[in-house]
């Protein structure tokens, strides 16, 4: 192998496309942009959602809805999943921190307990809130249910 011989492999260089030189060219008069019309002259951008003058799609359907600011999103963490815990942790109080080490809630998540499922131990359940059925459970199975 010599510096002479090096080339580049088949098919990775391609020659450019040289528009605007002449008829000659087949590529010459417009430019391979078609006739007239924005998308033809330089400058163009086609603006985000522009349907060629035709209202747009956001425009057409009408507003609804509403989001309010000052909602409060629980994660929900029913009966079932606090009795697998314990039984894996045998833990007699259950509060966020346990929750977050299990990987149950994120950090910055307020929870509330629901009532899918039975408890069968004794224990102290802090949350940010309870379904009443959830407290009546936990009372019912000798626990305490502590709203932070």
């Amino acid at each position: 192998m010599n510096l002479s011989s090096l080339k580049p492999a088949p098919g990775s260089v391609r020659v450019n496309k040289r528009v605007g030189r002449g008829t000659g060219s087949g590529m010459g008069g417009t430019s391979t942009r078609g006739h007239k019309g924005a998308q033809s002259r330089s400058g163009y951008s086609a603006k985000k959602n522009f349907e060629g003058g035709q209202m747009p799609l956001q425009r057409r359907v009408p507003k609804f809805g509403f989001n309010n600011p000052n909602r409060v999103e629980y994660k929900p963490i029913n009966l079932d999943t606090l009795q697998e815990l314990i039984s894996k942790t045998n833990a007699t109080t259950i509060n966020r921190d346990l929750l977050l080490e299990n990987g149950l809630i994120g950090k910055n998540d307020k929870v509330k307990i629901l009532s899918r499922g039975e408890l069968s131990a004794a224990i102290e359940v802090s949350a940010d809130a309870f379904s009443e059925k959830a407290v009546e459970a936990i009372e019912k199975a000798g626990g305490k249910a502590v709203k932070l």
